[in-house]
């Protein structure tokens, strides 16, 4: 088999004609635009779709070198901070103990459909854990990590691609099942978005283009820099103390800190236009991020668990859908934010932090701003889940 690799620069280039790509067809297509698909995930699916037909037919594996995807994710979160206010994040701080514990069951709920189906296969019922809240909610860095104890101290061989090919389909499904949901929900229970306030994260569908003036956008490069430089810090500190967290985490949090910070520490400036800098730019490194977390999809690794997988991950999407929709919609208060949170549900339970908020995004970008969900759903994704997520593995690998 041949395998060649896209050095960086050209997957970068590569992922921002897949990126306007995606633009494209979703200002051409109204089904699109109705069922809020993001745009990245238009154009990576196009990439993938490419790649894996080349896989097949020619016997050529083609890999990517992504390594400014993970830059682009910590740009994201500090922007997010940065947006958000001590003031909202107080106010939602109900919502945000209810979907922590909604979270923190769906985790339980979401190993044990894992365990009984694989000992419905013949198969050791940990296994099930790889296609449960290892591989979907914690991700594919969880699943890197976690894969070697399973094969050395509970002898399962093919933990490691059990759990990459459970990503790999839960990554797929996170990024289309969010907006469906929400217009699910608006339809049946006849709900308005909101059009009269900014956008947390890009711009609206139904607005005209907006002009950005340069220095604005200079002014929130400059604080997006500078949360990333505290999040660095405050990272490496948490870490000399004990306390792990994922470095977006740190990001979010310095944003969030700086962002209340910020008019005491540097001169005056246009507070309005950089606001709406920081909103492209995430918008942009989000974009990115998921165009080139898809562009690195091996469907080729899916082969040989097709029967197991398709049970499984059949299961597992559909619960996860009718979960969003029967309990976290009627918790989260039955109105629009818990429209555009549901959206982000699958996000949370089947892809990443990213997709779920790539689906609000694509929600918000139709029907309008929901800022309690952008302040409780990546606090959630970002934070909580995972120390929730790691207590719950170990408890089910006790067993």
């Amino acid at each position: 088999m041949d395998a060649l690799e896209a050095g960086g620069f050209f997957s970068f280039t590569l992922a921002i004609l897949l990126l306007f790509m995606g633009k494209t067809a979703l200002a051409k297509y109204d089904l699109l635009r109705n069922y809020s698909i993001p745009e990245p995930v238009i154009g990576g699916f196009i990439c993938a779709t490419v790649v894996a037909l080349i896989y097949f037919v020619l016997d050529v594996k083609i890999t990517f070198d992504l390594q400014v995807r993970d830059v682009l994710l910590l740009y994201f979160f500090a922007a997010m901070g940065l947006n958000a206010d001590i003031k909202s994040l107080v106010r939602g701080g109900k919502p945000l103990l209810i979907l922590v514990g909604l979270a923190a069951f769906y985790i339980v709920l979401q190993n044990s459909i894992g365990m009984l189906v694989a000992g419905a296969f013949g198969m050791d019922p940990k296994a099930g854990l790889m296609s449960g809240s290892i591989s979907l909610i914690g991700g594919v860095g969880t699943t890197l990590a976690w894969a070697p104890t399973f094969v050395e101290k509970l002898g399962i061989e093919n933990a490691m691609e059990l759990g990459i090919a459970s990503n790999t389909i839960g990554l797929i499904f996170a990024c289309v099942v969010g907006g469906p949901i929400a217009k699910y929900l608006m339809r049946k229970y006849q709900l308005n978005g909101n059009q009269s306030k900014p956008l947390d994260v890009g711009q609206s569908y139904s607005k005209p283009h907006e002009m950005i003036d340069s220095y604005s956008l200079l002014y929130a490069w400059l604080r997006l820099n500078l949360a990333l430089m505290l999040g660095y810090g405050l990272n490496q500190g948490l870490d000399l103390i004990g306390i792990e967290l994922p470095l977006f985490v740190s990001c979010l949090m310095a944003g969030i800190v700086l962002g209340n910070r910020i008019n005491k520490l540097l001169p005056k400036q246009d507070v309005e236009g950089a606001d709406r800098g920081l909103s492209l730019i995430s918008d942009i490194c989000l974009g990115m991020f998921i165009v080139m977390a898809l562009m690195d999809l091996k469907v080729w690794e899916l082969s040989g668990l097709v029967v197991y997988l398709s049970v499984v991950m059949s299961i597992q999407i559909l619960i996860s859908v009718m979960f969003a929709i029967l309990i976290v919609f009627r918790l989260m208060g039955k109105d629009y934010d818990a429209t555009v949170i549901c959206s982000g549900f699958g996000g949370i339970t089947l892809g990443s932090t990213a997709t779920a908020i790539a689906n609000m995004t694509a929600v918000s970008k139709q029907h309008g701003a929901s800022h309690k969900a952008f302040i409780v759903v990546p606090l959630v994704c970002g934070f909580f889940v995972d120390i929730i997520n790691v207590v719950a593995i170990n408890f089910f690998i006790a067993l």
